[in-house]
C-alpha cells in the first residue's frame, strides 16, 4: 500500500471517528472522554469488569445537605412517641409531655409520616413546572425551619404546663411536613443529576488492568452513599433522646433546628458547582392531556374496529393513540411521540411501587410500636427510644460492605442482583423482622412482673433485656439496603429527564400509603394486642413479597434488554482505529 493511500485512509477513519464522537448520546450530546479513556464495545461489556465512576464534587454538597436535613428530621421525630405518650416529669416514667397515651402517640406518628410523604407530590410539581430543583429546595427549607422553631418554642416547660404542647406539635408537624416534601422530592434526583456521563467507557487502572465504567453502577453507588448520608444523619436521635431524658425536650428540639440552619448554608454554598436542570413546563397538565387523548382515541378506534398493530404483531397500547403521528388533528397537540413514549415508560415503571406501602408499614413499626416495645423491657441507663438508632447504625456499617464486597462478588459470579431481585429480598427480610418482633413481644408478655401491662399507667418494665431487640433492627436495616435504596435508584433511572421529581415523589408517596395502612392497625397498636399487630404485619409483608415477585420478576430481564438497546457501543472494528497489520 502506497504512503499516499495509507494517509488518505487514516484521514477517512479519523473523520469517521470524529463524526461518531459528535453523536455520543441521543439525549446527551455533551458526553465526553478524558485522556486515556475510550468508549466501550459490546465485547468490553462482556469480558471486562464493570465498576462505578468517581462521585462528582457537586454531589457531595447535596449529600451533606441531605445529611443535615435528615439529622433534623430524625432528631425531632424520634422523640414524638414519648413526647405524646407520657406525662411531663412523672415519677418512674419515660420522658414525656402531653400524656396522650399509646394510641394517640402512634396515631400522630402515623399522621406525620403520612403527611411528610404526600407533600413531595406538590414539591415535585413546583420544581418540574416552575422553579427547578435548586430554588424549590431553598424555598421549602425556609418553611421547614419555621416548623422547627414552632416545635422548639412550644416545648418549653411553660408551654407544656399551659397546654400549648399538643397544638404546637400539630402545627409544627404540618409545617415541617410541608417543608420536607419540597426538599425530599428534589434532593434525591438532584444528587444523581450531578453525574453527567451516560455512555460506558473503558478506563485503565494504575495496575494496568482495564475496566468498564458503567453509568448504571455509578448511579447505584450514588444512591447507596445518599442513603448512607441519610442514616448517618439519623443517628442524631441518639443525641436528642439523651438530651430529652437528661435535660428537657426544648434543648433536644433546638439542636436539630440549629443543624438545619447549617443545612441551608451548605446547600447555598455549592450553588456554583451544581448541574442545574431547568423546569420544563406544565408536565402534569400535559400528562393529563395525553392520557385523556389516548383513552378517547383508543375507544374510538376500538369501536370502529380499526386498532393499529405494532411491529411485534400485537395491538398498540392505549397511550400510543395519543401520539401526534397517529392522530388526525396532530397540529392541535403540544407534545411529541417521544414525550408519549417517556410517559408510558414512567407509568409502567411506577407499577413496581404498588407493593411498597406494605414495606413502609413494616418500617414504620420501628418508630412507634418497636419504641413502645423497648419501653416494656430493661434498657439499663439509656432511654427506650434510643434503641431505634440501631437501624441507621446498622445501615452505616453494612452499606459499604454491600457496596464494596457483596454486590461485586455476585457480579463476578455472573449473578448480578438487579432491582427486582434486590427488592424481593428486601421485602422478605422485612417480613422476617416483623416475625421476630412478634416472637419477642410474646416473650415480653409472658415475663413478669407486669406481663402484658408493662409500660401502661405508670407501670415499669418486665424483667427482659432490651438487648434481644437488636436482631430485629438489624433485619430492618438490611431490608432498607435492599428495598428502599433500590426503589430510589429505580425511580430515578426509569424516569424520563423531564419527570424525575414527579416519579421520585410517586415513589415517596408509597410511604404515605404505609401510614394509611398503619392507621388501620391503630386499634391493636397497644397492650395486650402487640403480638397480633406484629404477626399480621409480618404475614402481610410475606404475602406481598410473593405477589411482587410473581408480577414483576420479568422486569429485570426486560429493563436490562432496554438499557442495552439504548446504550451506544463503539464498534469493535473502530475501537483502536487501523489494525497493526495495515499500518
Amino acid at each position: 500500500m502506497s504512503s499516499d493511500s495509507l494517509e488518505k485512509e487514516v484521514q477517512e477513519v479519523s473523520l469517521m471517528a470524529l463524526h461518531k464522537e459528535e453523536q455520543l448520546h441521543p439525549d446527551h450530546p455533551d458526553d465526553y472522554l478524558r485522556e486515556g479513556e475510550r468508549w466501550a464495545t459490546e465485547e468490553d461489556m462482556s469480558t471486562l469488569r464493570r465498576v462505578s465512576d468517581r462521585i462528582p464534587t457537586a454531589a457531595f454538597f447535596v449529600l451533606l445537605t441531605e445529611f443535615c436535613e435528615r439529622f433534623t428530621y430524625y432528631g425531632i421525630s424520634a422523640m414524638f412517641q414519648n413526647y405524646v405518650k407520657n406525662p411531663y416529669k412523672a415519677e418512674n416514667s419515660n420522658p414525656g409531655a402531653i400524656d396522650g397515651g399509646q394510641q394517640m402517640a402512634t396515631g400522630l406518628n402515623n399522621f406525620f409520616q403520612f403527611w411528610c410523604y404526600i407533600t413531595p407530590i406538590f414539591g415535585a410539581i413546583i420544581a418540574d413546572q416552575w422553579l427547578g430543583k435548586f430554588k424549590t429546595i431553598l424555598l421549602f427549607s425556609f418553611i421547614y425551619i419555621i416548623g422547627d422553631l414552632i416545635l422548639t418554642l412550644t416545648s418549653i416547660p411553660a408551654s407544656i404546663r399551659s397546654g400549648g404542647a399538643l397544638p404546637g406539635l400539630i402545627i409544627a408537624m404540618i409545617t415541617i411536613g410541608a417543608g420536607t416534601g419540597g426538599v425530599k422530592a428534589n434532593v434525591s434526583p438532584m444528587v444523581a443529576e450531578q453525574y453527567g456521563r451516560y455512555r460506558p467507557f473503558v478506563r485503565t487502572l494504575k495496575n494496568g488492568k482495564q475496566v468498564v465504567v458503567d453509568r448504571e453502577l455509578t448511579v447505584q453507588s450514588i444512591f447507596n452513599w445518599f442513603y448512607w448520608s441519610i442514616n448517618l444523619g439519623g443517628l442524631s436521635a441518639i443525641a436528642t433522646t439523651e438530651i430529652e431524658a437528661n435535660v428537657d425536650f426544648w434543648p433536644a428540639y433546638l439542636l436539630p433546628t440549629l443543624v438545619f440552619v447549617i443545612c441551608i448554608f451548605v446547600f447555598w454554598f455549592g450553588r456554583k458547582k451544581y448541574v442545574i436542570t431547568k423546569p420544563t413546563g406544565s408536565i402534569v397538565v400535559k400528562a393529563y392531556s395525553v392520557f385523556s387523548t389516548g383513552i378517547r382515541n383508543y375507544r374510538a378506534a376500538k369501536a370502529e374496529n380499526r386498532l393499529i398493530v405494532g411491529e411485534d404483531g400485537k395491538p398498540l397500547n392505549w397511550i400510543s393513540y395519543a401520539k401526534p403521528s397517529l392522530c388526525v388533528n396532530s397540529g392541535d397537540l403540544n407534545w411529541s411521540d417521544k414525550f408519549v413514549d417517556e410517559l408510558y415508560t414512567a407509568l409502567r415503571s411506577c407499577k413496581i411501587f404498588l407493593c411498597y406501602p406494605v414495606f413502609w408499614l413494616c418500617y414504620g413499626q420501628m418508630s412507634n410500636n418497636m419504641v413502645s416495645q423497648s419501653g416494656q423491657m430493661n434498657t439499663g441507663n439509656v432511654p427506650n427510644d434510643i434503641m431505634q438508632n440501631l437501624d441507621p447504625l446498622c445501615i452505616i456499617v453494612l452499606l459499604p460492605i454491600f457496596e464494596r464486597f457483596i454486590y461485586p462478588a455476585f457480579r463476578r459470579c455472573g449473578l448480578e442482583l438487579r432491582p427486582v431481585t434486590r427488592i424481593t429480598c428486601g421485602f422478605l427480610v422485612a417480613a422476617m423482622a416483623m416475625a421476630y418482633a412478634a416472637i419477642l413481644q410474646h416473650f415480653i408478655y409472658i415475663t413478669g412482673p407486669y406481663y402484658d401491662k408493662a409500660g401502661d399507667d405508670g407501670n415499669g418494665f418486665n424483667h427482659i433485656s432490651a438487648g434481644i431487640q437488636v436482631p430485629g433492627y438489624i433485619l430492618v436495616g438490611i431490608s432498607e439496603i435492599l428495598a428502599s435504596i433500590t426503589g430510589l435508584e429505580y425511580a430515578f433511572k426509569r424516569a424520563p429527564e423531564s419527570m424525575k421529581s414527579i416519579v421520585m415523589s410517586i415513589f415517596l408517596f408509597t410511604n404515605a400509603g404505609g401510614s394509611i395502612l398503619a392507621f388501620c392497625f391503630n386499634s391493636i397498636s397497644t397492650n395486650p394486642h402487640l403480638v397480633k399487630n406484629f404477626a399480621i404485619v409480618s404475614g402481610l409483608m410475606g404475602a406481598f413479597t410473593i405477589l411482587f415477585f410473581v408480577c414483576f420478576r420479568h422486569y429485570d430481564k426486560r429493563d436490562a434488554e432496554e438499557a442495552r438497546e439504548k446504550t451506544l457501543f463503539e464498534p469493535v472494528s473502530e475501537k483502536a482505529g487501523l489494525s497493526e497489520d495495515r499500518v
